[in-house]
């Protein structure tokens, strides 16, 4: 029997799991995922994600590879798999690939977003979805203030304590804030993110945002290197694993460009 990679593309709502990384004890994302596919494999199987998101973190471009000798239609390890998987993960595609494909380091970049409900009354809806502030937030002008983020960088003071990286430089690729009603939507891109890197960079933003420090200040909180020196860490429930870029030698597939249900949320 041949040994078989295959590549698939994971959503998942995180409000219910202690983050992707399998733990004693505890509900993980990827604990569920890999006993609901050893259940079609028909043994057990090991699966490796392009992005481990932490607690409360959600995804709509999660990619994982595993290795299986089970031989299998190509949609059974979609529709099987989600028939023994909880209705807030769901595996939407699948794809045989070489074993030169690894989830995680093929990876060329990761794109994150992280949506913001900015009204006075903390909404009833989706209150799990986003993010929440109640003083007006200028988006542009935190756009403004997160270009000096975009390139090669020592993130230090934007690195969560018990960070295991080796080192805090990272590139970031590119990065947008912007507002559509009452939603104001951070959009960065890099090739690698430190733990809470994201949700850091977004308490920073909302400082200037609501006008708390000047736009300059945030370069200048990049060059410190110290994360005392920065905001607080946002909550997760608003930050989405959107898409992941591989060579396009490997052809996967692109993830959805963030939650479906920003027009809805206009009236909320």
């Amino acid at each position: 029997m041949r040994l078989q990679r295959f590549a698939l593309g994971i959503q998942y709502d995180g409000t219910l799991y202690h983050g992707w990384q399998m733990q004693e004890s505890v509900q993980n994302i990827q604990g569920v995922l890999e006993a609901a596919l050893s259940y079609v494999a028909n043994h057990p199987v090991k699966i490796t994600c392009a992005g481990r998101t932490d607690a409360g973190v959600h995804a709509s471009g999660q990619v994982v590879h595993f290795d299986t000798y089970a031989t299998r239609r190509l949609d059974a390890w979609v529709l099987g798999t989600n028939s023994q998987l909880p209705s807030d993960i769901r595996v939407v595609w699948s794809k045989p690939v070489d074993d030169t494909f690894h989830a995680r380091y093929s990876a060329k970049s990761r794109r994150y977003h992280y949506w913001i409900h900015n009204a006075r009354v903390k909404p009833a809806l989706m209150r799990q979805g986003m993010g929440w502030c109640y003083r007006p937030l200028d988006a542009m002008a935190m756009h403004r203030a997160a270009q000096c983020l975009v390139g090669e960088h020592d993130f230090s003071s934007f690195q969560g304590a018990g960070c295991q990286s080796r080192h805090p430089t990272r590139t970031v690729l590119d990065i947008a804030v912007a507002r559509s009603g009452p939603l104001v939507r951070v959009n960065v891109s890099a090739n690698a993110f430190l733990l809470h890197m994201v949700r850091n960079i977004v308490g920073a933003l909302m400082a200037v945002g609501i006008g708390a420090e000047s736009e300059v200040w945030m370069a200048a909180l990049l060059a410190a290197r110290d994360r005392t020196k920065g905001r607080m860490t946002v909550a997760p429930h608003g930050l989405y694993l959107v898409n992941v870029v591989y060579p396009t030698c490997f052809e996967i597939p692109t993830g959805f460009d963030g939650p479906w249900f920003g027009e809805f949320l206009e009236a909320v």
